[in-house]
């Protein structure tokens, strides 16, 4: 934590981004302001992403590893709706529509409900345990 003036405690970029994944896999690691890693079953699987463009409305991480990840894109963007805001989400850039991307698909869909959740002010915590799902 960094020190704000008047004393109080401001969390880091890195740390409010450890912090914001966490709610996606708990094993959140090697992260600074502009990448991280995110292991998933004990790291079997890991995704490492870098940060490419990381201005609200849009933020893009781009997978850096990973058999079918590699090379895709990951796509936040905020937009006005109603009296409020909805997340439009993109992960593209995939080779193939394989199984694996269907399975990938399905759970980006479980993902954006916890997402609404924890917007909405509860604390689901992550889909993904480091020795398997959460649910």
């Amino acid at each position: 934590m960094q020190e704000a003036e008047g004393g109080k405690s401001e969390m880091s970029k890195a740390e409010k981004l450890k912090q914001e994944f966490n709610q996606w896999a708990e094993d959140v690691f090697d992260e600074t302001t502009t990448r991280c890693s995110l292991g998933f079953f004990n790291r079997g699987t890991i995704y490492r992403l870098s940060l490419q463009s990381g201005s609200v409305p849009k933020v893009v991480w781009k997978c850096e590893s990973g058999k079918e990840w590699e090379g895709t894109t990951l796509t936040f963007s905020v937009v006005a709706s109603g009296a409020g805001s909805s997340l439009r989400f993109t992960h593209a850039g995939w080779q193939a529509e394989t199984d694996y991307f269907t399975s990938c698909n399905t759970t980006w869909g479980e993902l954006m409900f916890r997402l609404m959740a924890v917007a909405q002010g509860q604390n689901v915590g992550p889909l993904f345990k480091k020795s398997g799902i959460g649910y």
